[in-house]
């Protein structure tokens, strides 16, 4: 055939259609490859019983962050973020499977949450199906020292929590108050020997290292500042100077906060006879638990370090958030375990490249149900129709934008907070109740729930309460975590 001779057979025919259905395949093959190529990575970074009294949070608060607030001029801080539940086990379960508490039955620590929902896919599996490489470390879940509470089914990989290391005596000299897991003081000495240093480490190296092809999902559970209150020597002089919490002896509480808080009593109680004994211990109480912020804080500093070595850091959405926050004697009251805003208020941070403002400030009030969504709306992986909560992307994209919903709170059958930009509204299971003006009243000393002047703020915020709740599911029977040895 003659160059440039019309060849019939080139524009009609069965082989016209083969020619353009191969281009067509060849066109969509590369178009999903420079998709997949693009996809972005994730990281989330979990935090344990971090509270609000961190300079991330307010600067004039007392304890320092310089990584997390790093980390927060990179993206999106939401500043009145609150978790589901006050308790490890239902905030994260309620976080990680988009459902709240009283759709679940999971109220409780010891709530065996997988007999609960053995279908339930977490956000983890949906990365999982939807092509992402899971890997995970420290702690996801609550209390899988011994596996109790970890799902297998979440990760690809993943890198247990190492068992906590104890002294071979109480490091505070009360053998009368609590437990080895009440403890506090600098321990250990070596920081490699720590929990946190060691899931930080795996996570960097993960960072460093990973080449797969699929996009990575990485979840970094960093242990501290949960209880026992210990960290390495040296950063037990970085918040020295913290000062003690306000105490005010006169609270006027209903009887369902004070039934709520009956068991954890002895937390509070049992500080202030140790502190008439020995003075002093009370603020050595609450310096540890500001050197253990302050370890958890170096940490996650390693961690970013990593991603920024990382040739795919910048492609790379990243979310911190704490599964609630702490009472270090704060309305008379020590531990999680109640409905306050010391307690839920919690630190959330979002950083989706190409999308939120760097050093942004959202003051909306949102809780950790609308994180499940969120995060599959970022990875344009298919959405999970029944959710509690709802994606945060119209923040993202304007953080001052309309935003009609409050943060809720549940902890344990009965008993909700409902946080609206103002206020916090709780009710308990008995019906009593309790308000707080939180812009004129942040330490909560003010009930004004039996003031008739009120009732009109009242009323709009009960309309969130469930109308529903969830049976309570029954414990997990294998409980005990397993305990390290001390190092030689």
């Amino acid at each position: 055939m003659v160059s440039g001779t019309h060849n019939p057979r080139l524009h009609n025919g069965p082989f016209k259609w083969l020619v353009i259905v191969l281009v067509t395949f060849l066109a969509l093959a590369g178009r999903a490859a420079s998709a997949e190529e693009s996809r972005p990575d994730v990281l989330m970074i979990v935090v344990d019983d971090l509270n609000d009294s961190i300079q991330l949070l307010d600067p004039q608060a007392p304890i320092r962050t310089p990584n997390l607030q790093r980390l927060a001029q990179r993206g999106l801080l939401f500043t009145k973020a609150y978790c589901a539940s006050p308790a490890c086990n239902p905030s994260r379960v309620a976080t990680v499977t988009g459902l709240r508490p009283t759709t679940t039955g999971v109220y409780g620590n010891k709530s065996d949450w997988r007999k609960a929902m053995p279908d339930r896919k977490t956000i983890m599996q949906h990365f999982r199906e939807g092509g992402y490489h899971v890997v995970g470390a420290g702690k996801i879940f609550h209390h899988h020292l011994d596996g109790s509470f970890h799902d297998d089914d979440s990760f690809d990989e993943f890198e247990p929590m190492r068992p906590q290391l104890y002294p071979e005596k109480k490091l505070n000299d009360a053998p009368e108050y609590g437990s080895r897991n009440t403890d506090w003081g600098a321990w250990p000495k070596r920081e490699e020997h720590s929990i946190d240093h060691h899931t930080a480490t795996y996570c960097a190296e993960v960072l460093r290292t990973y080449d797969r092809e699929q996009p990575l999902f990485l979840a970094c559970g960093i242990f501290k500042p949960h209880s026992p209150f210990f960290a390495p020597p040296e950063y037990h002089s970085l918040n020295a100077d913290i000062p003690l919490p306000r105490k005010q002896p006169d609270l006027n509480l209903p009887p369902g906060a004070r039934q709520l808080l009956k068991k954890k009593g002895w937390f509070w109680s049992g500080m202030m006879q140790l502190d008439d004994r020995a003075p002093g211990s009370w603020h050595d109480f609450v310096k540890a638990y500001a050197a253990c912020v302050a370890f958890a804080d170096a940490q996650i500093g390693r961690v970013l370090d990593a991603l920024d070595q990382s040739e795919r850091g910048k492609n790379t959405i990243i979310v911190l958030w704490s599964d609630h926050g702490f009472h270090l004697g704060e309305k008379n009251h020590i531990e999680k375990f109640a409905l306050w805003e010391k307690t839920n208020h919690i630190p959330l941070i979002v950083v989706a490249p190409g999308l939120t403002e760097p050093g942004s400030v959202c003051t909306k009030p949102v809780d950790l149900t609308a994180l499940y969504p969120t995060l599959l709306d970022l990875c344009d992986l298919p959405a999970e129709p029944e959710t509690d909560g709802i994606s945060l992307r119209p923040l993202l994209e304007d953080p001052a934008g309309d935003w009609d919903r409050p943060a809720l709170m549940t902890y344990m059958s009965g008993n909700h907070a409902v946080r609206s930009e103002r206020w916090r509204y709780i009710r308990y299971a008995d019906g009593s109740e309790e308000l707080y003006d939180n812009n004129h009243d942040p330490l909560e000393w003010n009930n004004l729930a039996s003031d008739p002047q009120f009732a009109e703020i009242i009323d709009p915020h009960r309309t969130w309460l469930p109308d529903h709740e969830a049976a309570q599911v029954s414990d997990l029977k294998k409980w005990k975590p397993t305990r390290g040895q001390v190092p030689k």
